[in-house]
């Protein structure tokens, strides 16, 4: 079984409860690829997240905290740019990494336009996700 490690909790100024934070929240209905990468992640000392479907990503952003979402575009009850709209919505702050073993140039283009900092294809590329990473960190300082 997997275990998602919780940080302090801190005040959502919006809604002025508690809240959990993220540094990633990993949204992909592939359970061992998604529960693999957190654990990779963890390794290098981010704290992270895992949801199955869409549903329970935008229910986990609305009681968490989240720097960087790394979002599958095909899940099993909505898909990837239905999320990443809500999440621009709802936190617009939040960068969102889309990572896919099945878009096309068509779903690149249009994740890009709604907001998607990075479209990345399946298998991932470790070492430009952890580049993309430092990257986002060095600017957040």
């Amino acid at each position: 079984m997997f275990h998602i490690k919780y940080v302090k909790l801190r005040v959502n100024p919006k809604n002025s409860c508690k809240m959990k934070q993220y540094d990633i929240l990993i949204v992909d209905d592939e359970r061992r690829y998604a529960e693999m990468l957190a654990r990779r992640l963890g390794l290098r000392g981010l704290i992270c997240g895992v949801c199955y479907d869409g549903k329970a990503a935008i229910d986990t952003l609305n009681d968490s905290l989240v720097s960087v979402v790394i979002l599958d575009l095909q899940l099993p009850d909505l898909y990837g740019t239905d999320v990443l709209k809500k999440i621009k919505k709802y936190q617009p702050e939040t960068t969102v990494i889309i990572l896919t073993g099945h878009g096309t140039e068509k779903d690149r283009q249009e994740c890009m336009t709604l907001g998607a900092h990075t479209f990345m294809n399946k298998p991932l590329d470790i070492s430009r996700l952890l580049a993309i990473m430092s990257e986002l960190k060095a600017r957040s300082v």
